[in-house]
């Protein structure tokens, strides 16, 4: 027992040495001693753990109040050796304090002078860096201003170079041309020099007589230079062609004039023949709408017992603009307007302006498709009706799926599935069966 809580302390101890003490550099030479060093101790570890562990149940009591003893202990110790460390701690704070006090003034003083000093520093730095700052900018402005006068200068004086080169050729090419026209330079000198007076083209002289002469001024004569060559250059370069091109356009113009005369007329004649054409079709447009009218008239109270109806033009007197507006009242209704009707009643409507125009201008035949369809059957009757009295005159083809409309026909048409599936068209005429029955 003795022995094993021996080994087990100096198993700690050994634990608590090799965690208190710091960790040296890394070196290879010595890890495997190290390594050696560390498995013999985790050997005796584990064996004392095991007679620990053999013993644990026997001193368990013991070990408690042991572990309990060495906890108060080890929080005592650490009680105290942080009470110590505090007391130090504060001891030198106040020793630190203490001479940071007696040092202060001094070192305030100091760094009041040093600041003082550095200021008064500073603004004589600043002072002469705003003297040569300003000595500096003007030192620049006026090297701007010599550049500027020496690029001015530079240009006027490529310039003159420019200038007089031109003046030097525009001589040379003059003295050229004199040569060519077999004079000197001396004769045309001293014929049209300088000193030699002009004429004066101003002043009014009669015919025959020699116009005054006035000294040479080279202002005024580059004023008559300037001013006859814009003259010239508005004349422009002559065309030796002009007059080929006078009498192309003049044939052209003359083609163009007779074109337009013809234009004209053709113009008028049509104008002429639309406004006959516009009075004819107002003619007749008039007569077709006052015979629709009357139609309209006549129809209208058979598909609506008791109803009237009629139609008017919106615009009278423009009869190629105009439109047509229908009023119907049915019978016992104070509708006047074709939206305020059901929709049967819209289709009836309708049907009776189509059927008023059939009777105004008959055709041969006529075609409906389904025009039926929204009708219930007393107003289906009235239209049957109208179809008698159609029928008369013209041939009517109907496309419906009303039986009583087929009833009435002479003949149908249809499509109908055979057994095989295939469509086909089956066509029946019933007016000969009917005649028969009705015999019978």
């Amino acid at each position: 027992m003795a022995a094993a809580e021996g080994a087990l302390a100096a198993a700690k101890a050994e634990l608590d040495a090799a965690r208190s003490t710091p960790r040296p550099a890394f070196d290879g030479g010595v890890r495997i001693p190290l390594a050696e060093r560390v498995e013999a101790a985790r050997e005796r570890e584990v064996a004392g753990r095991l007679a620990v562990e053999t013993a644990r149940e026997r001193v368990r009591a013991e070990t408690s109040r042991i572990a309990s003893l060495e906890r108060r202990l080890e929080a005592e110790r650490e009680a105290a050796e942080e009470a110590a460390r505090r007391a130090v701690l504060r001891r030198r704070q106040i020793e630190s304090a203490s001479a940071v006090a007696e040092a202060l003034p001094a070192v305030l003083d100091s760094a009041d002078r040093s600041v003082a000093q550095a200021r008064l520093e500073l603004a004589a730095a600043e002072a002469e860096r705003s003297g040569r700052n300003r000595e500096l900018l003007d030192l620049r402005r006026a090297e701007s201003e010599l550049r500027a006068r020496l690029h001015s200068i530079t240009e006027q004086v490529h310039g003159l170079e420019l200038r007089i080169y031109e003046k030097r050729l525009h001589l040379s090419s003059l003295l050229e041309r004199a040569a060519a026209l077999g004079l000197s330079e001396e004769v045309l000198l001293r014929e049209y020099g300088p000193e030699v007076p002009v004429p004066d083209a101003s002043a009014e002289v009669e015919e025959g007589e020699q116009p005054p002469t006035r000294p040479f001024v080279r202002e005024e004569q580059e004023e008559r230079l300037a001013v006859a060559e814009r003259k010239l250059a508005q004349l422009g370069r002559v065309n030796p062609l002009a007059l080929e091109e006078f009498a192309a356009l003049e044939q052209r113009h003359t083609f163009l004039t007779e074109q337009l005369a013809d234009l004209q007329s053709t113009r008028k004649d049509l104008l002429t023949i639309i406004g006959e054409i516009d009075e004819k079709m107002q003619s007749i447009f008039l007569t077709a709408f006052e015979d629709t009218k009357a139609a309209f008239a006549e129809v209208f109270p058979i598909l609506f017992p008791g109803g009237t109806g009629s139609i008017e033009l919106t615009e009278p007197d423009d009869l190629l603009t105009t439109g047509i507006e229908v009023s119907v009242r049915p019978a016992g209704k104070k509708i006047e307007r074709l939206s305020l009707l059901s929709g049967g009643e819209r289709s009836l409507a309708a049907v009776a302006l189509l059927v008023a125009i059939f009777k105004a201008r008959p055709s041969p035949f006529y075609i409906m498709d389904e025009v039926e369809a929204a009708l219930d059957d007393a107003n289906l009757g009235r239209l049957l009706t109208i179809f008698e009295d159609l029928r008369r005159s013209s041939q009517l083809i109907v496309i419906t799926h009303q039986k009583r409309t087929m009833e009435i026909a002479d003949a149908l048409y249809g499509v109908s599935m055979r057994q095989d599936g295939v469509s086909a068209v089956v066509g029946q005429r019933i007016g000969r069966e009917r005649e028969e029955l009705a015999a019978s």
